[in-house]
């Protein structure tokens, strides 16, 4: 039961379908719980207690029946009649608070009556079977889903267990997390009345968990105004100082966000776009974030213009007149339109500036995209409802509102987590992610993921354990090795050995460290615990499409003049036919084989080391081993460039290092897998074709004074 108490310094309920104002008055819940003790009214007539609740309601369905809403507000008064919060109010008030939250977002009906019924069963003598009988099976799954989430002790020991069964409960319909929300908002609005250690524990995991689900949920409303009290509970000076500035803001005489706006409805009143310009202020921990990012605040800084239109086209029309008749500032430039949040958030996002410097944000969306903006799920109403009130057109992973595409992907990795520890830190790395990314297929398809995710975990996102088998990638539509960081828009084409045709490849336990999803890591973690003995620790370099042997140290195809003996190829200076050879015999029978120039050589004549005669036999069919060094000028690029270039003449990577640049210049060395001789010229000019290299060679290594 929650017991807390009003406390008057929190901002005031959220009115979505417009910009915020500071200082809007809160509904009085002392008048509602006088209405609330007056008892139900007639069947005739609504009680007085709800009529905020149905005002609100029939904002966004004008047709709806409240008629459910009168008989669960009857239940739930009976019900909790008697019952108190510590603020002396009746109990009663803090469903109907929650209630009157949700109507203002677009809830609809079902969603409506679970809220007020939501602590009945786990408060009061009502059972969940009373309320499938009165109310049915879909409002019966809202009310014990959330049942189940107030049974969650956000502070005990047994956090990481709880809040996974949470996240199960909640994984069915995301209606019952929006219940939760709401619930938490009211509650964090009257958390003055408990201990400062109470309010700092509950605001806590209000930051690292219920702030994160709200963003993912798209409830931009309950995020802000949650972030906010948050901020006032952990952070009281800066705060105070933040609120100070906004004041001192607000008092100010000159308004530059104020003229910005009159002059943007001018340049659209005469381009003849029908469209409404407002000042959307922003809130404290906004201003917050502006001002550590800044080091200070300019007029225009306390708000953003917002510019609603009616249709999709109108927002790219007024971007154009935006960026012809203001000066654009291009990298605040976002299309979240084109290619929208994985939250459902649509928007185009860009920044204007004026003559004497002044820079105004603008975000240009449609009504439509305004109300999912700020009420997310929320706004898609009943999901089960062909039409009506669950008309929302979604596409992609969003056309299933109640199981959000990152929410199944939690769930799917939740079941594969080894233990409950794993399963909760993970997924507070992955909410602690402040926005995601979208990439797309060559298919056309996307995949989200968090900001500074790799290839690595676009490989996992797309092929679940399956991606234990890639060896590399294409990001835009250059070769990139699994630990390249993905931006938002890049295309990713991820290369899998079963299409390479080259042997089984498994994970290296370095992915960890490139790995920025649960499902990756869980994925490679549970891997390498069934597989102790352990993959190679690096990287596979990516692999040239080729059906020719996998990529092994060779044996030299020689002839010796030394019956029996073992030949192998010095690695110091790694010959290749048509390369003039000679060998020296080592410990054990055998013949290293070195180029005639090898440093290696003449140190082993100094000593006096007998050489062998040595020539190649089968030069063509034989695999070699060959180090090769590129000179090139510095430039972005190159190295992907340079192992597109050898990847294409079918030539494996063994390994590549990269010296750091010198005056512009920098030298990248290869050891590579010839499939036959006739490959080394063919790669090496291939290299040479490469813009910015200008020298290719064999490389020298430092070598012993005996092989």
């Amino acid at each position: 039961m929650s017991a807390e108490a009003t406390n008057p310094a929190t901002p005031g309920p959220i009115t979505p379908g417009a910009p915020r104002r500071r200082g809007r008055p809160r509904i009085d819940l002392r008048r509602l719980g006088r209405a609330a003790l007056l008892g139900p009214a007639g069947r005739d007539r609504l009680p007085d207690a709800i009529g905020h609740v149905a005002e609100a309601h029939r904002a966004h369905y004008a047709d709806a029946d409240l008629e459910p809403l009168r008989r669960a507000y009857v239940l739930a008064e009976s019900s909790h009649r008697g019952q108190m919060r510590k603020s002396g109010e009746p109990y009663i008030t803090h469903p109907l608070a929650v209630t009157l939250i949700l109507a203002a977002l677009g809830a609809e009906t079902t969603t409506l009556t679970a809220s007020l019924l939501h602590d009945t069963v786990e408060d009061t003598d009502v059972t969940l079977d009373q309320v499938r009988e009165e109310f049915g099976a879909e409002v019966a799954y809202l009310v014990d889903g959330v049942t189940k989430l107030e049974k969650v002790d956000y502070g005990a020991a047994a956090e990481p267990e709880t809040f996974r069964k949470m996240l199960v409960a909640t994984g069915n319909d995301v209606r019952v997390m929006s219940i939760k929300l709401a619930d938490r908002l009211h509650n964090m609005r009257t958390l003055g009345v408990m201990r400062q250690e109470k309010q700092e524990r509950i605001a806590k995991v209000t930051r690292d968990v219920l702030i994160p689900l709200a963003e993912r949920l798209g409830v931009q409303a309950l995020k802000t105004e949650l972030e906010d009290l948050v901020f006032a509970i952990l952070r009281p000076e800066e705060y105070a100082q933040t609120q100070a500035l906004i004041a001192a803001d607000a008092a100010r005489a000159e308004k530059p966000l104020a003229e910005i706006a009159d002059e943007v409805r001018g340049v659209l009143r005469e381009a003849g776009l029908s469209a409404e310009v407002l000042i959307r202020p922003r809130h404290s921990v906004s201003v917050n974030r502006v001002l550590r990012k800044r080091g200070e605040l300019r007029g225009a800084d306390f708000g953003r213009l917002l510019v609603l239109v009616s249709e999709d086209a109108d927002c790219y029309g007024v971007l154009g007149e935006l960026h012809t008749c203001f000066t654009p500032v291009v990298s605040e430039f976002k299309d979240f339109i084109a290619v929208p949040k994985f939250n459902l958030y649509q928007s185009l996002h860009t920044a204007v500036a004026r003559g004497d410097g002044e820079v105004a944000e603008v975000l240009i969306r449609t009504h439509q995209m305004h109300k999912v903006a700020e009420a997310g799920v929320v706004a898609l109403g009943n999901p089960y409802t062909p039409s009506g009130e669950g008309d929302l057109d979604t596409v992609g992973e969003r056309s299933d509102p109640t199981r959000p595409g990152w929410l199944s992907r939690l769930l799917d990795w939740q079941q594969s987590a080894p233990d409950a520890d794993t399963f909760w830190s993970t997924l507070r790395e992955d909410l602690a992610q402040d926005r995601e990314i979208t990439v797309f297929r060559p298919d056309g398809g996307t995949i989200g993921l968090p900001a500074g995710a790799s290839c690595v975990d676009a490989a996992y996102a797309q092929y679940g354990e399956d991606a234990h088998a890639c060896i590399g990638a294409r990001v835009n539509g250059r070769l990139a090795t699994l630990s390249t960081v993905l931006h938002d828009g890049d295309t990713v084409q991820l290369l899998m050995d079963h299409m390479e045709g080259g042997a089984a490849s498994e994970p290296s336990r370095d992915w960890l460290d490139h790995a920025r999803t649960p499902a990756a890591r869980i994925a490679i973690r549970r891997w390498l615990t069934a597989h102790p003995e352990g993959p190679s620790a690096t990287e596979p370099a990516p692999r040239a499409p080729y059906s020719g042997p996998s990529a092994r140290p060779s044996a030299a195809n020689a002839v010796v003049d030394q019956p029996g003996a073992t030949v192998r190829l010095a690695g110091c200076c790694t010959p290749v036919p048509p390369d003039k050879v000679t060998g020296f015999a080592v410990r054990g029978g055998a013949v290293t084989v070195h180029r005639v120039e090898c440093p290696a050589v003449a140190r082993m004549k100094d000593a006096g080391r007998a050489e062998v005669g040595v020539r190649w036999a089968d030069a063509e069919t034989a695999e070699y081993r060959v180090t090769l060094t590129a000179e090139s000028f510095s430039r972005p690029h190159l190295l992907a460039d340079l192992t597109e270039a050898i990847a294409l003449e079918g030539v494996a990577i063994i390994s590549a290092t990269v010296e750091p640049p010198a005056q512009g210049r920098v030298r990248h060395t290869y050891t590579l897998q010839l499939p036959g001789s006739a490959h080394l010229q063919a790669v090496m000019r291939a290299m040479r074709n490469v813009p910015g290299v200008y020298d290719v060679g064999r490389a020298q290594h430092a070598a012993a004074g005996a092989p």
